[in-house]
């Protein structure tokens, strides 16, 4: 928002402006695709609660897949949006991509998560 209130009267201040503008707007798609993969790891672990871990508690590992899923999902609109304002197309088509590969890897990772959590309960 810094870069928004900076000032634009000359074609400096103006190209400055539009700079930082690109670089905040290049941060702000970055930093939720980070989340992303943050929190596709966790599936790794739902994974292994449900296959050993304790049979009374595989209702929890189901629990954290379909959060772990709605992590990646809610990030990937913040990527999807954030990456709407860059005009390096180029990047912005390469960090929506990358959005898109682990909003499918989540959707298949909680997929087979809960058929393991439903074949023990």
């Amino acid at each position: 928002m810094s870069a928004f209130g900076m000032p634009k009267g000359t074609d400096e201040e103006k190209a400055l402006r539009s700079a930082a503008i690109q670089d905040a707007t290049l941060y702000a798609t970055q930093v939720p695709l980070h989340t992303m993969k943050a929190s596709y790891h966790v599936f790794g672990l739902c994974r292994a609660m449900a296959e050993e871990g304790n049979p009374n508690s595989v209702s929890d590992a189901g629990v954290g897949a379909l959060a772990a899923r709605a992590a990646v999902l809610g990030a990937g609109l913040n990527v999807k949006i954030n990456a709407a304002g860059l005009k390096d197309r180029a990047t912005a088509d390469k960090l929506v991509a990358e959005a898109n590969e682990l909003i499918a890897k989540a959707n298949s990772e909680e997929a087979e998560i809960l058929k393991i959590v439903e074949s023990k309960m």
